[in-house]
């Protein structure tokens, strides 16, 4: 068996597609026989998911079983909690604004069904609000403030609750959504793991290039995993692979952590998770953490708009001025005189309450320590841009960049308090893959930031190790992966 659609009572579902059955939700519970079932996908249509409801259990136990619930427990939870309502629709205020732009009133409600509605104007905020809950009849609420188009609330409906004229475009919705999904169901049956590489190949400054791209596919194969690349429209598919490789650059209101967070509520085996998103993706936190552990940072100061007269005092000039969630050398600015340094703080202090000011310590290049499953994987120096202070050069003008040349050493190359203070730093956020920069000042070490997502170009950071180093990440993964499923029953 493939697919079940579990139901309070079967004939209120009389929906009929190849390899998908309809059973009571009560039956799924209690029949030894679905226990025992190879069910790929529950999809529960239970007219409720409260707690220790019929709907609330069947997805339990789909879990429980090892299975594929749609909803999942973590989706119920999500849909109970307005301030996850709010944090998971976060990065949606354009894609409403452009769907809503024609509506009149000030308060508008969304039907979805299976990630889609009756008016195909709003297929593309369904599907997107579809793929962040994963429920699959949903209904969402807008209300117009002063700000714009608002999410008031998202929560699941029954079955009973779909008006009469919407009937057909249901039935017709499921049916898509069930034939797009069975063949990619019945390829599970194979015994070899699945890894979903999520990949923009638009990106001009991926986290990955398409050489190294095709080198981690090729190293997946050699131990076991079948690596598909997926792009930002597959994050409905995620609960079919047994893990997730970010191979894109990752922010915190962004579709990267979403995938994350949805890979993590699914059990996957993700790289990077959210929680080292979530902290490597803020300096503030950073700048907090690493000196609490005795890991040296170049001086630091917290500024808010009362201390920002504390700077030059704490700091001297030039200092460098970072915003929290800055990236590949965005958000990071060098002042070189007071005017200077209060223009800049003032902007950046206008997108947070916080921003991270610290000295500033000139050197011809970085370390860069990749640290994999807590242990070194590779070392390089990363060479300033030529007559630049940092080693990627933006043209926001012309939407272009300039790298710094990459310099990939062996590990014993490197000094050996350069490896140990960036596994004493990564160790802080987690077992992931993560980028350690250290400045090297003389005899003087100090971590410039630990991000999560480290790059892994072709050419570049396996300069030294070659194909090993993507044979070491891959192998990570089967080994997380095998552990996983002996953890399932």
């Amino acid at each position: 068996m493939s697919v079940i659609i579990a139901v309070d009572n079967p004939k209120d579902w009389p929906l009929s597609i190849p390899d998908v059955s309809i059973v009571a939700a009560r039956a799924y519970l209690t029949d030894p026989a679905y226990g025992s079932e190879r069910v790929v996908q529950v999809c529960n249509l239970c007219k409720s998911y409260r707690y220790q409801s019929l709907g609330y259990y069947v997805s339990l136990q789909a879990e429980a079983r090892g299975h594929k619930p749609l909803p999942r427990v973590s989706a119920i939870g999500d849909l109970q909690s307005q301030d996850q309502i709010r944090l998971m629709t976060a990065g949606l205020d354009k894609l409403i604004a452009k769907s809503l732009a024609s509506v009149k009133a000030d308060e508008f409600t969304l039907s979805i069904y299976f990630g889609r509605n009756v008016a195909i104007r709003y297929d593309a905020l369904s599907r997107q609000i579809f793929d962040l809950f994963q429920a699959p009849l949903l209904r969402a609420r807008f209300a117009r403030t002063d700000r714009g188009w608002q999410v008031k609330s998202v929560k699941p409906i029954a079955v009973a609750d779909i008006p009469l004229n919407h009937y057909d475009s249901v039935v017709a919705a499921a049916g898509s959504y069930f034939a797009g999904h069975l063949p990619r169901l019945r390829r599970r049956r194979s015994p070899r793991f699945d890894l979903a590489i999520l990949h923009d190949r638009d990106n001009p400054h991926p986290a990955s290039n398409d050489k190294a791209i095709a080198k981690f596919e090729k190293a997946a194969d050699a131990v076991g995993i079948e690596a598909e690349v997926i792009d930002r429209s597959d994050l409905v598919r995620l609960g079919h692979f047994d893990g997730l490789f970010i191979r894109d650059n990752t922010f915190l209101n962004h579709y990267t952590y979403r995938f994350s967070r949805r890979a993590a509520a699914e059990g996957l085996v993700v790289i990077d998770d959210p929680d080292s998103i979530l902290r490597c993706n803020n300096k503030v936190y950073l700048a907090e953490l690493l000196p609490r552990y005795g890991i040296p940072i170049p001086k630091t100061l917290l500024v808010h708009r009362d201390n920002v007269n504390k700077i030059i005092p704490a700091l001297g000039l030039p200092c460098v001025l970072k915003q929290p969630d800055s990236s590949l050398s965005l958000g990071v600015a060098k002042a070189e005189s007071e005017d200077e340094l209060r223009a800049l703080v003032g902007r950046l202090l206008e997108k947070s309450e916080l921003i991270v000011a610290q000295e500033y310590v000139p050197t011809e290049f970085d370390w860069r320590v990749g640290i994999l499953d807590r242990r070194p994987l590779f070392v390089c120096k990363y060479h300033m841009v030529p007559g630049h202070w940092q080693i990627i050069r933006h043209e926001v003008e012309r939407n272009a960049y300039e790298d710094g040349a990459t310099e990939a050493l062996s590990l014993e190359e490197a000094p050996p308090q350069v490896i140990r203070l960036a596994l004493k730093a990564a160790n802080l956020i987690g077992n992931g893959f993560y980028g350690v920069d250290i400045k090297q000042l003389g005899s003087r070490y100090c971590v410039i930031e630990v991000n999560d997502n480290p790059n892994v170009d072709a050419g570049a950071e396996d300069g030294a190790l070659k194909d090993a180093l993507y044979f070491d990440v891959m192998s990570v993964f089967a080994r997380r992966m095998a552990a996983r499923r002996q953890c399932l029953p």
